[in-house]
């Protein structure tokens, strides 16, 4: 086994440095020197579960970026010293509809996540890129563009490829006209991917607190949903609603701003949610969702993102305010994604 130092929860309070195994390489395996890893809500969520259940250990981060230190023996596509990235998927079946149609995010045999899954060969738990290394098998493995910034490029991985997916799959381009609802991790790629795809975008927020940095990235107009006049002059007014927020929350007033044959797209809330049928009936509008993304749209993202210049918007921490970083993110604090610098992983494990 390997060992690698990690940011690692045992139900005490908060992250600490622990020695991590990760397993030796298997011939299609690559050794990661994790060098940027983003912080997600979704790693503030699993550890809040976490927190009661102290027996096993938990390693959060999914989205990371970084440098190939160790290829294994069949090995075809990449090589040692290759700057490459990786998401919250890091296997699938590959042999089911889901995964032949490039979508490895649906595996009906549901993917391997990058921490707290199970490894599909020796059902060991997976720990995540809060860590020095990952070893991950090469197909899950992005080469990252030169041009890109590996640290503001990190986010791309989880919350770029969430808004990403929906973006692509309702054709959004020139002529469309798109709101992004929410202005935070995920809701701040939506524009600036929106934006680059030729879209009018606007942003649809509860305050108007955040219309200077909408318009910076690229936004043409915000609207203020708490604005009953604002929000009825813009019934029927975009093609594409992307929604990020991460709460419940009444879709209807969303609904009523899609013009005939709109969609919305929800990818922050993943829970239950209640729809009145006829918000849906009058304008033949959609509902749908999206998560994650397959491995061609993800490299697809990536390219995209080198040839638009676009990157999140980031606050560069060192791993070792991992636990301040989680606390201001659970508040608010934070625009609009927080990235850990893993070097000092280094020293601290000494």
């Amino acid at each position: 086994m390997r060992r690698t130092p990690a940011w690692t929860a045992t139900g005490s309070a908060g992250l600490r440095t622990a020695p991590l195994e990760r397993r030796d390489l298997r011939p299609d395996d690559v050794a990661v020197r994790v060098d940027y890893c983003g912080v997600c809500h979704t790693d503030l969520h699993a550890l809040r579960s976490h927190a009661s259940d102290s027996a096993d250990p938990l390693v959060p981060g999914h989205e990371f970026t970084g440098v190939i230190t160790d290829v294994g023996s069949a090995v075809r596509h990449f090589a040692v010293d290759d700057a490459v990235a990786v998401g919250n998927i890091v296997d699938a079946c590959l042999a089911c509809d889901m995964c032949e149609a490039g979508q490895e995010n649906f595996c009906r045999e549901f993917p391997t996540l990058t921490y707290g899954g199970t490894d599909r060969q020796d059902g060991r738990p997976t720990f995540g890129g809060f860590s020095r290394e990952y070893v991950v098998r090469e197909e899950f493995v992005y080469a990252l563009p030169d041009s890109l910034d590996p640290a503001a490029a990190a986010p791309l991985l989880c919350a770029g490829i969430t808004v990403w997916e929906p973006l692509r799959a309702l054709d959004v381009g020139h002529n469309t006209r798109v709101a992004v609802v929410g202005l935070g991790g995920l809701g701040h790629l939506a524009v600036k991917l929106a934006v680059a795809l030729g879209a009018e975008t606007t942003v649809i927020s509860r305050s108007p607190d955040k219309t200077d940095d909408a318009r910076r990235l690229g936004a043409r107009d915000v609207l203020v949903s708490t604005d009953a006049d604002a929000m009825s002059a813009g019934r029927g007014r975009f093609d594409v609603i992307i929604d990020t927020v991460a709460v419940a929350h009444d879709l209807g007033p969303y609904l009523a701003l899609l013009a005939l044959d709109g969609t919305l797209s929800q990818v922050g809330f993943l829970g239950p949610v209640s729809v009145d049928s006829l918000d849906l009936l009058i304008g033949r509008k959609k509902l749908t969702s999206a998560g994650s993304g397959g491995r061609a749209h993800t490299a697809e993202l990536l390219e995209f993102c080198a040839e638009h210049d676009v990157v999140a918007e980031i606050e560069l921490l060192p791993s070792a305010r991992v636990n301040e970083s989680l606390e201001r993110l659970a508040r608010g604090d934070v625009r609009y994604r927080f990235v850990l610098d893993m070097a000092d992983l280094d020293a601290l494990a000494d």
